[in-house]
């Protein structure tokens, strides 16, 4: 009897390992493979949930999760904080933690449609070479899950894990690039501890379009302009697209435009000599000279006046700047980023702005797209805050209810990403006023997100005066919105339902449901 449990136990993994051997020769998606991996271990291992990440610095990054809420994708765990996930990475091999571990663990309160904590947990470190790349975790809500689960097979997909890892990093080309990266990590390291890399988060079309883009401009010294709605993270773009760039470990230098008076802009950006104006008590190199070698980013670039656009022309055309009261030419190198959420083309057209300046900026144009239409990365983005506003408020989990997951999804978010960040914040602040004394997970539910304070005003706008239009409940303002959103979507696309989905980051089937209950005709 036990021979045959043995048999049928390795049977069992065979089957279950080796469509994953063969998937290693498949042209896939990173996502892909490491999706189907995680489906392979909850198959074979009795879990309720399963999740890879990689070790990205102090970091370590969500890959792929398995019955996990999916805002966990975008949280980020600081290893230092989650005392079980660095037991995992400096373990030897498999490791099970006892039911009686007094170790938080990072995903309590995480497993969708149950708030309690995880009792069982393993997991085992993913190793390239002898270099930790990152950890494979199993969790469970039944304390004694794990009791009949032999190590070894968990092993097994950790070797798996870390060949896939290395499977994406040659089709990435990453080792390629690691001797550039080598030769200039040196000079960069300072910088980088002042600037760390910027977090770029998400998953829609969308989004990806944008990663895309900054990866095609980036190693270059094109001059991009990046525009979209506040909020959006123009700045975050800019940071990215030097950090791509071969100045990397040169300076980043910002100036906001519209945060200066006038007569102090052209200082700012060309410095003065002393005695050029009252106060002027000692030379000083403007923003041009600190950025020389490196990238300068102008935000709010559409404030500029007239005046101040044509002397920035003469730098952009050939790098050739003169001091505020000097009549000697200094030379820079500069890679100019600029940013505005501004229409500068009808700027043009009204006489508001320069046509050369404005042709000189543009040479890339780079539009960062709006929140709302990039579908689920919101509850991505709000995994990324609420990991924040968790480790800021000392709390073990913080977590998003359905009733708040679908608020998040339906609203409109005219503020975009700045105004997510704020909204968990805030929330977060409140739920944990509500909560029991030394709650341990803490849920921010719909309430707490108050969206729909947030989306009368739009709604109002959106519909009749206000003498005139009936009143109408949250449900059907919610359905009148996504009805709104759905139709112009399909004009844009010329009634395409696939390319409808990929813009709101839905499944095609999900949103075909959703567009039959609104009333649309769906095919």
């Amino acid at each position: 009897m036990i021979y045959k449990h043995i048999k049928m136990t390795v049977k069992s993994l065979l089957q279950t390992i080796v469509p994953l051997v063969d998937d290693l020769a498949r042209e896939l998606p990173e996502g892909e493979r490491y999706r189907r991996l995680l489906e392979a271990v909850r198959a074979l291992l009795p879990c309720d949930a399963a999740a890879l990440l990689r070790l990205d610095g102090a970091t370590l990054v969500p890959l792929a999760v398995n019955g996990l809420s999916h805002d966990t994708l975008g949280r980020r765990f600081k290893v230092t904080e989650h005392p079980r996930l660095q037991a995992l990475l400096q373990a030897p091999g498999p490791l099970r933690f006892p039911a009686d571990s007094p170790l938080p663990d990072p995903y309590d309160g995480l497993i969708p449609g149950v708030q309690l904590e995880v009792h069982d947990c393993m997991g085992c470190p993913v190793l390239l070479g002898d270099t930790p790349w990152g950890v494979l975790t199993l969790d469970a809500l039944d304390k004694e899950r794990f009791s009949t689960v032999d190590l070894g097979d968990l092993q097994a997909f950790a070797s798996l894990a870390a060949a896939t890892a290395s499977v994406v990093q040659r089709i990435a080309g990453l080792a390629q690039r690691a001797e550039t990266e080598h030769l200039r990590a040196e000079s960069y390291r300072a910088l980088a501890q002042d600037h760390p890399a910027p977090t770029l988060i998400g998953q829609s079309p969308a989004h990806q379009r944008l990663l895309a883009d900054i990866a095609t401009v980036g190693n270059s010294d094109l001059t991009v302009l990046v525009t979209g709605e506040t909020g959006v993270g123009k700045e975050l773009v800019a940071q990215a697209l030097h950090a791509a760039s071969p100045r990397a470990a040169r300076p980043l230098i910002s100036l906001n435009c519209a945060a200066l008076p006038e007569s102090l802009v052209e200082s700012e950006l060309f410095g003065h000599v002393r005695g050029a104006f009252s106060g002027a008590v000692a030379d000083r190199r403007g923003k041009f000279e600190l950025a020389d070698g490196g990238t300068l980013f102008l935000d709010e670039v559409g404030e500029l006046s007239l005046a101040v656009q044509a002397k920035l022309l003469r730098v952009l055309q050939g790098g050739q700047l003169q001091r505020l009261g000097s009549d000697r030419e200094h030379q820079v190198d500069v890679r100019v980023i600029a940013a505005t959420n501004r229409d500068l083309a009808q700027e043009v057209r009204a006489g508001r702005y320069r046509a050369d300046f404005y042709h000189r900026l543009s040479v890339y144009p780079l539009p960062v797209p709006p929140l709302r239409e990039r579908g689920h990365d919101v509850l991505l983005l709000a995994g990324h805050f609420l990991e924040l506003n968790r480790s800021r408020l000392g709390l073990g989990s913080l977590r998003l209810d359905a009733d708040a997951q679908a608020a998040l999804l339906a609203h409109p978010w005219p503020g975009n990403v700045r105004e997510l960040e704020h909204l968990i914040a805030r929330s977060a602040l409140k739920a944990v006023q509500g909560a029991a004394p030394r709650a341990r997970i803490v849920s921010l539910t719909a309430a707490h997100l108050d969206l729909a304070s947030d989306l009368a005003p739009q709604l109002h706008m959106q519909s009749q005066p206000a003498d005139t239009a009936a009143p109408v409940d949250l449900r059907t303002s919610l359905d009148d919105h996504q009805r709104q959103r759905i139709a112009t979507s399909l004009q844009r696309h010329s009634g395409n339902w696939a390319s409808v989905a990929r813009e709101l980051g839905l499944h095609r089937a999900n949103l075909v449901r959703l567009a039959r209950r609104l009333g649309l005709r769906a095919s």
